[in-house]
């Protein structure tokens, strides 16, 4: 089956600076703010989304399959046996907010009073030490050698991630602590056969958070919004590099001549 076309003027929710209704954006828009403040823009005023990727189904099943075991945990108040493993003294948050927490269109919600924002997302796993602090989880899947580590690739992004919930949870009066933890399941390559079966090696990784930088970040989305300029693209951001070069390859193709001024206003990214 042929996959479905894109469709670059989705039915979506726009932002609306007449309206007085706080404007929602999740966390993953926050981050893609923060990777490519254009791609936001295009995204959230005129409705443009990026390509979607291809579901990560083995992933999900992952992360589907450790929020059973632990689960089972939460029910009986008791510790998984990584979290004893690890030495974390702590157990799994058991709460009837748990299920909304975890829904990708209600998660964790705060209201944003000084940007009239509401920023919400769905958090992988709470857990909660003795101290009634509540613990930032979140369950990641890979298939690579060696030990994982979050200092470069995807791991500045996951890190962000865990400090952006630790901050929704604040928001929402809850005594979180600074450290929050990865259940990283690394998918075991090196087996002789398959037999039909995926092993994994399943460590806890830890991260302490600061969320010192949200405040600015919330601040500058605001601000984002609000402009009647197209942002600057992302200095690594492949879509709008993707864009740049078409737009270059088939003006040339046809010969299309564009007199200076036009031009500038492109590269200036004037839109009104």
């Amino acid at each position: 089956m042929s996959p479905l076309p894109y469709n670059a003027k989705r039915k979506k929710i726009t932002f609306n600076p007449e309206s007085n209704a706080a404007h929602r954006l999740s966390r993953s828009k926050v981050d893609l703010f923060f990777e490519c403040p254009r791609c936001f823009y295009l995204n959230e005023i005129l409705g443009i989304g990026r390509p979607s990727m291809p579901p990560f189904t083995l992933n999900v099943a992952v992360d589907h399959l450790l929020k059973k075991e632990f689960d089972v945990h939460r029910t009986e108040g008791t510790a998984h046996p990584l979290m004893k493993e690890y030495g974390i003294d702590a157990v799994p948050f058991n709460d009837q907010k748990i299920e909304e927490w975890r829904n990708n269109f209600k998660g964790v919600t705060r209201f944003h009073k000084e940007t009239n924002l509401t920023f919400f997302g769905a958090v992988d796993d709470v857990w909660v030490n003795p101290k009634g602090e509540l613990i930032v989880v979140d369950y990641k899947a890979t298939s690579k050698a060696g030990k994982i580590d979050l200092s470069g690739g995807w791991g500045p992004q996951y890190k962000r991630q865990i400090e952006f919930y630790q901050w929704l949870l604040r928001g929402n009066d809850y005594r979180v602590s600074n450290t929050g933890y990865f259940v990283y399941a690394n998918g075991i390559k090196d087996r002789a056969v398959f037999d039909k079966k995926l092993e994994f090696e399943v460590e806890i990784i830890s991260h302490t958070g600061d969320d010192s930088w949200i405040e600015k970040t919330v601040t500058d989305v605001k601000s984002c919004l609000l402009q009647k300029m197209l942002p600057e693209a992302g200095e690594l951001c492949e879509h709008c590099s993707y864009r740049e070069s078409a737009g270059k390859a088939i003006r040339g193709l046809y010969g299309q001549k564009i007199d200076e001024k036009k031009d500038d206003d492109t590269k200036s990214g004037r839109l009104f």
